[in-house]
């Protein structure tokens, strides 16, 4: 899950794979604004074929919650 995620946030923000860590946060580190995020969720709901909550991506922070969030989501 994390190697995807990392896959697609590089088609967000001009980050090397290589430099994204679980501790990575999307605004600080990694240069996310609010519009790419919201982006990358909806590429991320297709590509999983999932439905994220807006209220507990408003929480996400790190790269680590987010890979821990997605897998409760297709645990399901």
């Amino acid at each position: 899950m994390f190697d995807r995620l990392a896959e697609i946030i590089c088609n967000y923000v001009e980050v090397e794979k290589e430099n994204i860590t679980p501790d990575s946060r999307f605004m600080e580190d990694l240069g996310f604004t609010s519009f790419d995020f919201m982006s990358m969720l909806g590429e991320i709901e297709d590509e999983f074929d999932i439905e994220i909550e807006q209220e507990k991506a408003a929480g996400i922070r790190t790269v680590q919650e987010a890979v821990d969030y997605l897998e409760t989501l297709t645990e399901e």
